[in-house]
């Protein structure tokens, strides 16, 4: 594309950029400045690539360095941090990027709803998904005369089993979000493998009457871990879509702007599963706790995570 086109095309764009940057229209959406400095700063990187001339490269940078001041120069240093992403980062990267959501929503508990109620009702069918070895562990783990709750473990201390599930879980997740990169079908293939796993030994579980210890233990750290597991998925997917369907972009450009919000992602659902590895640690494999109790902790886990993606960062303070 000859500059003259690609400044005709754009500088609508850009002005309204310049102005949100002034505050100079107050009829401009405000809470598009995240969304124009990114465009924006892409548009820098293709005017170096394709050497456009000095004065267009140094009015985009100019743009761009006032943008990086504002997101960053003029705000708290905690506001660039981790906790700042965690707040508004993370959930707003969910919520913009809400079809791939649904799909690694529907392709995660779909497949595991539909296995828990066909291993619900046949005793047979968890054979063809595990070894009869395999069945005979994971029925021990949450036998009620089980003396540890959870995994079998070598050893009983809930730090080793923290540090355990962290390693376990994280792997699944990093796993299933990495794998996108191949057009997405890695992303699908494990989205649907572990729904299918996870609620067919769920099915089985309750099949077998072990109600009492299964669904107390898991429904503590069940909110986050299970839509973390979504959410890497969802991440892989917007990695493998970016190479099916890269618009205006070369693939490597559309991959690149995909990975800047789907990295965001696998950065919450890190935190998600920490936090839901310390739960099942100390929390979910105590047996001195009424059932009720960890059904209503559980039941407010669940409500907190619905909350924190529908509503954490949609502030003006924080959308700018």
């Amino acid at each position: 594309m000859k500059q003259n086109d690609f400044e005709q095309q754009h500088q609508p764009l850009w002005d309204e950029f310049s102005k949100l940057l002034k505050g100079d229209d107050k009829t401009l959406d405000r809470k598009r400045l995240p969304d124009l400095y990114q465009v924006v700063s892409h548009h820098l990187a293709i005017s170096k690539q394709r050497r456009y001339s000095t004065n267009l490269i140094h009015r985009l940078n100019h743009l761009v360095v006032e943008g990086h001041k504002r997101f960053y120069g003029d705000l708290p240093r905690f506001r660039a941090n981790f906790f700042y992403q965690c707040y508004v980062g993370f959930p707003r990267a969910i919520r913009s990027n809400a079809p791939f959501v649904w799909a690694g929503l529907a392709l995660f508990f779909i497949p595991g709803f539909i296995f828990f109620f066909l291993c619900l009702t046949s005793d047979e069918l968890i054979y063809s998904l595990m070894s009869y070895d395999q069945v005979r562990d994971f029925e021990r783990m949450y036998d009620p005369g089980s003396r540890a709750l959870g995994r079998t473990r070598e050893s009983d201390t809930d730090l080793k089993m923290f540090c355990f599930y962290i390693y376990n879980n994280i792997g699944i997740s990093f796993q299933t979000f990495a794998s996108g990169i191949f057009f997405g079908l890695g992303s699908l293939f494990f989205l649907i493998y572990n729904g299918i796993f996870i609620g067919a030994a769920a099915g089985h579980i309750t099949q077998v009457g072990y109600t009492d210890t299964f669904f107390p233990f898991v429904v503590g750290h069940g909110a986050f871990e299970l839509t973390a597991i979504a959410f890497s998925g969802a991440a892989g997917l917007k990695l493998g879509w970016a190479l099916i369907s890269p618009g205006p972009y070369k693939r490597l450009m559309a991959l690149k702007l995909a990975a800047k919000d789907a990295v965001i992602m696998v950065y919450g659902t890190t935190a998600m599963l920490l936090l839901a590895a310390f739960i099942e640690a100390f929390w979910s494999s105590s047996s001195t706790l009424p059932i009720s109790v960890k059904y209503s902790v559980g039941a407010g886990f669940w409500a907190l995570t619905i909350i924190y993606i529908l509503f954490s960062g949609r502030s003006r303070n924080a959308a700018e």
